[in-house]
């Protein structure tokens, strides 16, 4: 058999609301989009590949399914999108020869004879005791969307798919096999929050024969990124120039501050002197007091009534996230009370 190579990305989500960002850096991200799929076509151009597979979640409203397919209609080679029920968007939107959108449940095969292909889709829920009879000198695809818990080695070794182009997770898994079946997550294109934070990738697929090779390729513009410091007895911002990487400007980053601190630490001056290296920064406070925040609280003063209050409910609490967040308000509470002034917390809840 012949030497194919696909280009398999999975749960672009264009209608993603970006909640982690304000409304105005949301709208630039919702502007990237076109972008993002004018990448994905120049790598199937580089790559010269043969077929282009999009799978999982991609869009929820007839204007982002439109936006998609005025992206990929400048491929050059066959894309199939997957649906993940028959009807909807799709059956309003006119598609160009190159692009065709499977959905419903186990399809009939989708021929492909530019690439030796028969193209099938299952559904995760239906996917138990799937089949795809094998034929010499045609590789069988399938696309299908599910969880990594929700299927099995054995039902993908038994399905007949030379290669199971799955989406659903946003983390990629590299390249699997079960059987005689290849199988792969290639995780989402890029980060839309700090629950899918670091480098996100498509899949450039090489199947040839019985063998398959996979190398992962990013395509995106942008990353999110978590960092954790310990600052006990450093200047935050000195640790936070020290600790990053040179070019940070185009990526979303969520800097958490731990350790012990005699004052709690300054979050709205560290905003000012940071947030212009990011496209967007939160700063979160977990840090600790290294004193007994607790001192002052038989005082018959405001402090006093504050820490009075606060020390009950410590008290009472049953677990030591509780109370961790019973310390973060009094921190909070007497940074008020001495600066005269509201504290700062630039952490999307």
């Amino acid at each position: 058999m012949r030497t194919i190579r696909i280009i398999h990305g999975a749960d672009f989500r264009l209608d993603a609301p970006y909640e982690a960002l304000n409304s105005s850096q949301a709208a630039v991200r919702r502007g990237e989009q076109s972008a993002l799929l004018d990448r994905l076509v120049q790598l199937a151009e580089k790559e010269r590949a043969d077929l282009m597979l999009l799978c999982g979640s991609l869009a929820d409203t007839e204007a982002t399914a439109e936006a998609l397919i005025r992206g990929l209609e400048k491929a050059s080679c066959p894309v199939i999108l997957t649906a993940e029920r028959a009807g909807g968007v799709w059956t309003r939107i006119k598609l160009p020869e190159n692009i065709t959108v499977l959905s419903g449940n186990n399809t009939p095969p989708f021929p492909l004879p530019s690439a030796d292909a028969r193209i099938y889709r299952a559904a995760g829920s239906s996917f138990r005791g799937f089949h795809a009879e094998r034929r010499a000198g045609t590789y069988n695809i399938l696309c299908l969307n599910t969880r990594r818990d929700a299927v099995t080695e054995e039902d993908l070794a038994a399905s007949g798919a030379d290669y199971v182009a799955l989406g659903y997770e946003s983390s990629a898994s590299g390249l699997l096999q079960s059987g005689s079946t290849w199988y792969s997550w290639p995780g989402c294109p890029e980060g839309r929050g700090f629950d899918e934070c670091g480098e996100k990738t498509v899949n450039v697929v090489e199947l040839s024969g019985d063998e398959c090779k996979l190398r992962r390729e990013s395509i995106a513009m942008r990353r999110y990124q978590r960092l954790t410091l310990d600052i006990s007895e450093k200047d935050p911002l000195l640790l936070v120039h020290t600790s990053l990487p040179d070019d940070t400007i185009k990526d979303s980053y969520r800097i958490v501050l731990t350790g012990e601190t005699e004052s709690a630490p300054d979050l709205r001056r560290l905003y000012q002197n940071l947030e212009e290296l990011f496209f967007s920064l939160q700063l979160v406070d977990r840090t600790r007091l290294c004193k007994d925040i607790w001192e002052g609280a038989c005082d018959d003063t405001l402090r006093g009534l504050l820490l009075k209050k606060l020390r009950a409910r410590y008290d009472a609490a049953t677990t030591e996230a509780q109370r961790l967040r019973i310390e973060q308000a009094v921190r909070w509470g007497l940074a008020a009370i001495d600066n005269g002034e509201e504290v700062a917390v630039h952490e999307n809840s």
